[in-house]
C-alpha cells in the first residue's frame, strides 16, 4: 500500500512546475483535468469551491458524502478552499489570493464574475503578471457566445454522432467518455504553460480564452476536411479509411482482435502469413496507400472473413511474428489487469486519509530529472481554506469570520488546518 509520499519514485527531486501557483475556479472535468496534470508536474493548485462543492463530488460510487469516485480521479495534488463569492469578505479574500498567484483558470463566465466585482482588469492592476485562463463553451466574438456547453452538445456540434452512423452505427450515439472535456483541458494546460513562458520573456500576464467549440472543431474535423481542404472543393469531406463501416475489431473464432494492416510492408507480410504471398504484386488495390484508402471497405471486409478462421491467440502470435500491429480487444475490466499496465504500475493502490484504500492512475510520463509526483490525494471540501487564506495574508480574525459564515450558508465545513 502506498502513501502519497511513497507513491513517487522521485522522492524529493525537484519538479518542473514547482513554485507555480494556480487558482483553479473550475469544476466537473475539463478544468480539473487540466489542473491535475499541471499539479502532477509540481504546480501548487488551489481549488476554489462553492459551499456545495464541485459537482463531481456527488457522482457515485462513493464511501463518504462529497467524495465521489470521479472527483477522486480529477483532483489529487490540490488544496481545497471554500468561498462564497456572493459575500464581500469572500471576494476580498479571493482578490488577496489572486494578487499572489501566477494563474487563475476559471470556467465561470467573465460577465458573471464581473457582476460580483471580479474582472481581469482589476486583478491585473494588482498583479500585472497574472494569467487568466477563461474556459468557455463558445468564443466570445461569435453568435453562440454565452450559451451553455456540455460534453454531449459539443460531440453533436462537431459531428461525432453523425460520423459514427457514417462509420456503421445503426443510430447516432455519443462516444462514451468525456472526450471534449479532456481534449480541451489539455489545450488549456498548453495555453497556460505557453503564457507562463511568454511572461518569462515579457514580464506581463494576459487574458486567454479557450473555447470548447472552436478547439474541438480543430481537433475533430481536422481529420475529415477532405475535399473541403481546397477551394473550390475537390470532393466531399471525410477520411475514407476511418469512416469505413468495416473498420472495427475483427471477430475471430473465440473473440475479437484489433488489427492494423497499413503499410506496404504490413500488407506483404500479411499475405505471406495467410498463404497468399503473390497477392501484393498482383492486386493493384493494395499496392499503394492511395489505392488502399479508396478500396478500404472491400479490403477490410476481406480481412474480417480471414480473421474468422483462427482463434485470437493464434492470430496475435502470427501477427507479432510478422511485425504487423495487432492487439486483443479488452473490456474496461481487462484494462485494469492488463499485464503491461501492471508491470509499469499504471494502477496504484493508495491509502487515502478519509476514503481508505483507493485505486488511482499514476501520471503516465517518465522523466529523468524532474518527474511528476503524487503529493496530496483529493481533498475534502474546504480542507485547506484557513491554511491558504493565511498564506494570502488574510487577517486571522477575518478568516474565522469567513469560516463561520460559510458554515452557516452551506453544507461545507471548511477546516482551520490542513
Amino acid at each position: 500500500m502506498l502513501t502519497p509520499s511513497e507513491n513517487s519514485a522521485a522522492g524529493h527531486a525537484p519538479q518542473a512546475l514547482a513554485g507555480l501557483r494556480i487558482l483553479d475556479m473550475t469544476n466537473v472535468v475539463m478544468g480539473p483535468y487540466a489542473t491535475q496534470v499541471l499539479a502532477d508536474y509540481g504546480a501548487d493548485v488551489v481549488k476554489i469551491e462553492s459551499p456545495s462543492g464541485d459537482t463531481t463530488r456527488q457522482i457515485p460510487p462513493m464511501r463518504h458524502a462529497d467524495m465521489g469516485c470521479l472527483f477522486l480521479h480529477l483532483n489529487r495534488n490540490k488544496r481545497s478552499v471554500v468561498l462564497d463569492l456572493k459575500l464581500p469578505e469572500c471576494v476580498e479574500a479571493f482578490v488577496a489570493m489572486a494578487s499572489q498567484s501566477d494563474v487563475l483558470i476559471c470556467n465561470v463566465r467573465p460577465a458573471a464574475l464581473a457582476r460580483l466585482g471580479i474582472t481581469y482588469e482589476d486583478l491585473a492592476a494588482r498583479n500585472p503578471r497574472l494569467i487568466w485562463i477563461s474556459l468557455v463553451g463558445f468564443g466570445s466574438d461569435g453568435p453562440y457566445a454565452g450559451r451553455p456547453a456540455y460534453e454531449d452538445l459539443l460531440q453533436g456540434l462537431t459531428g461525432m454522432p453523425a460520423m459514427l452512423v457514417q462509420a456503421g452505427s445503426e443510430q447516432p450515439h455519443y462516444v462514451p467518455l468525456s472526450f471534449n472535456d479532456r481534449v480541451v483541458g489539455l489545450h488549456a494546460a498548453i495555453a497556460l504553460l505557453s503564457a507562463v513562458q511568454w511572461r518569462e520573456r515579457s514580464g506581463r500576464g494576459q487574458f486567454i480564452e479557450v473555447p470548447m467549440f472552436e478547439t474541438m472543431t480543430q481537433f475533430t474535423v481536422g481529420d475529415h476536411m477532405g475535399g473541403q481542404t481546397f477551394e473550390p472543393p475537390a470532393g466531399p469531406m471525410g477520411y475514407q479509411r476511418t469512416l469505413n463501416k468495416e473498420r472495427r475489431p475483427y471477430a475471430t473464432r473465440d473473440g475479437f482482435i484489433c488489427l492494423v494492416v497499413y503499410t506496404d510492408k504490413h500488407w506483404r507480410s500479411f499475405f505471406e502469413v495467410v498463404g497468399q504471398p503473390e497477392r501484393f504484386d498482383t492486386d493493384k488495390r493494395v499496392q499503394s496507400l492511395r489505392s488502399r484508402t479508396t478500396h478500404a471497405g472491400v479490403l477490410y471486409a476481406e480481412l474480417a472473413e480471414i480473421m474468422r478462421t483462427r482463434n485470437t491467440a493464434d492470430w496475435l502470435e502470427l501477427m507479432n511474428q510478422a511485425d504487423i500491429p495487432a492487439a486483443p480487444m479488452l473490456t474496461l475490466d481487462n484494462v485494469v489487469t492488463d499485464p503491461h499496465l501492471e508491470a509499469v504500475g499504471m494502477f496504484q493502490l493508495v491509502d487515502h486519509p478519509t476514503e481508505g484504500v483507493v485505486r488511482q492512475l499514476r501520471p503516465p510520463t517518465r522523466w529523468s530529472e524532474s518527474p511528476p509526483t503524487v503529493r496530496l490525494l483529493a481533498p475534502s471540501l474546504g480542507q485547506h481554506t484557513a491554511e491558504v487564506l493565511r498564506e494570502a495574508g488574510v487577517d486571522p480574525a477575518q478568516i474565522d469570520h469567513i469560516v463561520a459564515r460559510l458554515a452557516q450558508r452551506g453544507t461545507a465545513k471548511p477546516r482551520h488546518g490542513s
